[in-house]
């Protein structure tokens, strides 16, 4: 039974109206945000990072394809598991298609994990992706970005998530990172964000928190305990 009071349109209105207010502030803010976000400095990527991809090994600054701009989705997908992970799934089902929209502004989206580039290519032909997927295998890449621990860090607690502020509790971990490329091939780290910041990656999440019932996770174990791979609902 919904907990929602049911009154008359009047008053929904003056409620909404109330409420638009919030969203117009937030607006503003996020705004705000956003450009302070922009107005980070930025670290030169000093380390050769070489890439498993389908077009053979590729650097950083080739993974750009061009562009002057690169986003990178830190997909959880370690060397020997048998499927990707199921959250980072959810997420990937919202990259499809926004990739011609993002070179149109000079920025590439790319998903990398440390998984086979083979292991990777075969899940996203199961799911049914079109997005660039690459494998760091052999790179330092993840562990330098924060996203793949080793035994010893687990076993110490020294993850390191999340810019310190967390603990994660596997070798894989999710984030986004992004990069710029200057005209001379030099590549900068300008952002990265993990846990709640891949929120907005996630249309899924941002279509049911303007529905009533929210993400209705508060009575699980977890928030994502429900989610599945989209072929095994």
């Amino acid at each position: 039974m919904s907990a929602q009071q049911t009154v008359s349109h009047e008053t929904w209105l003056a409620a909404r109206k109330e409420l638009l207010d919030r969203e117009k502030a937030f607006t503003r803010e996020r705004d705000a945000l956003s450009a302070a976000r922009r107005a980070l400095p930025r670290v030169k990527v000093e380390k050769n990072y070489v890439f498993e991809t389908e077009d053979g090994e590729q650097t950083l600054e080739e993974l750009f394809d061009g562009c002057g701009q690169l986003i990178v989705y830190h997909f959880m997908y370690g060397p020997e598991w048998e499927a990707g992970c199921k959250s980072c799934s959810f997420w990937a089902d919202n990259y499809d298609g926004v990739g011609e929209h993002l070179r149109q502004r000079d920025t590439r989206l790319v998903a990398v994990s440390r998984a086979p580039l083979s292991t990777l290519l075969a899940f996203r032909k199961r799911m049914g992706w079109r997005f660039p997927w690459v494998s760091s295998a052999g790179s330092d890449f993840n562990y330098d970005f924060d996203v793949s621990f080793r035994q010893e860090d687990l076993d110490t607690g020294e993850t390191n998530y999340n810019f310190g502020t967390s603990r994660f509790p596997s070798d894989e971990a999710p984030g986004v990172s992004c990069f710029t490329r200057e005209d001379d091939g030099s590549v900068y780290h300008t952002y990265s964000a993990y846990s709640r910041g891949l929120d907005i990656f996630n249309t899924a999440y941002n279509l049911l928190d303007l529905t009533a019932k929210g993400r209705d996770e508060e009575s699980l174990s977890y928030p994502m305990e429900w989610v599945k791979l989209r072929d095994q609902y």
